[in-house]
């Protein structure tokens, strides 16, 4: 499959996204994001730059940047989602388990 008609400077920005990972609490440098993903800093800043501005990631008070707050809310609404998703099929599963008595 070919990619046609993508933004590559999206798709940095959604790759130093993915990168924070796993760096909530202690941050991962701006020449550690360039060098794991093979960018230069300059575009790792400028996609870091974003993602702040949107509220993806923030610049912890030791310069290092970490996933910020609204992404930890997109991963909660998603967890309380599947949560109840899984309550549901629970709940179905029980009335199909009682009818079959």
């Amino acid at each position: 499959m070919t990619k046609t008609n993508i933004s590559t400077s999206g798709s940095r920005i959604l790759r130093v996204l993915k990168a924070l990972r796993g760096h909530a609490l202690n941050g991962v440098s701006n020449g550690e994001l360039a060098s794991a993903l093979g960018e230069s800093p300059a575009n790792i800043n400028r996609a870091l730059n974003t993602l702040i501005d949107e509220g993806l990631a923030l610049k912890l008070d030791n310069g290092r940047f970490a996933p910020g707050v609204q992404l930890l809310q997109i991963a909660m609404a998603h967890s309380s989602e599947m949560a109840r998703a899984q309550d549901r099929i629970n709940e179905i599963n029980q009335r199909i388990m009682a009818g079959s008595r």
